[in-house]
């Protein structure tokens, strides 16, 4: 998912979001190398027409292109199930530190579900990462990763302490982080 417009991040030297560079690569490039190296078969780049640069990086990346609508996440995430169907790993490109691993924990887990995985707020707030989003889950406070299995079955929760999923870059002080966290 690599169509967001990046307001809350700033302009970032007028860089579209996806392809603010951690550590002098593109997050959506990490993101894509992530899911390579993982055991997904195909990658999409959902993009819209807030990120006419994204798509020209996704069509020299052998991503599959897949136009978003520009209006949210959620129409944005409508539209490619439309196309490729279910189930499918959704991925936020704002994820610098996604691993392999990660990737393949949540498919794991899935089992035919539909799985949101989250990350403690009070994993991010001792990260430094912020929590734009959060929701409380048997008495704890979890935040949305940005990495989901869309199936057919239950909608499930899971919880990860994983501090590479609690890095999304959204603002300024992410993108620090990220720079500090970077392997």
């Amino acid at each position: 998912m690599c169509g967001g417009e990046g307001s809350r991040l700033g302009s970032a030297g007028g860089t579209e979001k996806p392809l603010v560079p951690v550590d002098g690569v593109p997050t959506v490039e990490r993101v894509r190398r992530a899911l390579a190296a993982s055991s997904v078969e195909r990658i999409h780049a959902v993009v819209s027409p807030h990120t006419p640069e994204t798509r020209a990086w996704a069509e020299s990346a052998d991503c599959e292109v897949i136009e978003g609508t520009g209006e949210g996440y959620v129409a944005d995430l409508n539209r490619a199930l439309d196309e490729v169907g279910r189930p499918a790993l959704t991925c936020a490109a704002d994820l610098p530190l996604l691993s392999p691993e990660a990737v393949d924990w949540a498919l794991d887990r899935a089992e035919g579900d539909s799985l949101a995985v989250c990350v403690p707020v009070r994993l991010k707030r001792e990260l430094g990462a912020s929590a734009d989003a959060s929701f409380e889950r048997d008495g704890r406070q979890l935040a949305p990763s940005g990495l989901n299995v869309v199936g057919d079955g239950e909608d499930r929760v899971v919880v990860s302490w994983d501090a590479r999923l609690a890095v999304n870059v959204n603002r300024p002080e992410d993108l620090e982080l990220a720079q500090r966290l970077v392997d």
